[in-house]
């Protein structure tokens, strides 16, 4: 989005008073494949540690991966490099939710790909009050 709409605008990442006094005395813990940082410290009302992600573009949830989002909300004690097993190689990456984009999913009967729907097979029977 540019430097000239990151100190003004949360959504766009993360803000100028973000990264002078939000960070100040916290460490980062970790980075995902997206460019998110993971952050740590301070402590929450109920006693835990205090942590957060810093994402790497547009504030949206659905860009933090299963693993980060595990330790995010204390599932995990440890960053998840050293506290979960390797992804399998039958696993995909975690993929951000592309509602909105180009890139979302459009079935052959919608809209934006014609608008075409395979007619009805002829066994549907409409409902009437009077039946």
């Amino acid at each position: 989005m540019g430097i000239n709409l990151n100190p003004f605008t949360w959504w766009n990442g993360a803000t100028i008073g973000t990264m002078i006094y939000g960070l100040r005395g916290k460490r980062q813990v970790g980075e995902d494949a997206l460019g998110n940082t993971y952050w740590e410290g301070g402590t929450t009302p109920q006693g835990t540690t205090r942590r957060w992600v810093i994402y790497q573009g547009a504030n949206d949830t659905s860009r933090v991966p299963p693993d980060w989002f595990s330790w995010l909300h204390h599932q995990i004690a440890d960053v998840p490099d050293q506290s979960l097993p390797a992804p399998r190689q039958w696993q995909k990456p975690a993929v951000p939710n592309m509602t909105g984009t180009a890139l979302a999913y459009r079935p052959s009967g919608a809209l934006e790909k014609g608008g075409n729907r395979a007619s009805a097979t002829g066994d549907y029977e409409a409902w009437s009050p009077d039946a």
